[in-house]
């Protein structure tokens, strides 16, 4: 099993939640984040001031998958994420020691 976690623009969510389903993918969480990365924020003007942004809104996606599903799930979120733009965000991937569904007792693959 494994965790993936991407970092992604906001508007982007609905079309990488659709990609995870299509997956057969069932369960995630997602958070509302601030971040950034190279593009070290941005200038914004509001009336008539610049004002630096240093963090810019992100979603960070996180689910956790069988082992067979990682590269089609990091494939379909790159897809659905990418815009081509600087900020698109990041993928990160790592092992799940063990997994337990709270309500049934069930473990690792099962309790996902």
């Amino acid at each position: 099993m494994k965790m993936i976690m991407a970092v992604i623009k906001p508007f982007k969510l609905d079309e990488t939640r659709e990609a995870l389903t299509g997956l057969g993918i069932e369960g995630m969480t997602v958070t509302e984040v601030k971040g950034f990365g190279r593009q070290k924020g941005q200038a914004e003007i509001y009336r008539g001031a610049e004002y630096a942004v240093s963090f810019l809104p992100k979603v960070k996606i996180e689910t956790a998958v069988r082992d067979d599903l990682v590269d089609a799930a990091v494939a379909a979120i790159r897809k659905a994420a990418l815009t081509g733009k600087i900020g698109d965000g990041k993928i990160f991937v790592w092992d799940i020691g063990k997994a337990v569904r709270i309500r049934t007792g069930e473990t690792d693959r099962d309790a996902l």
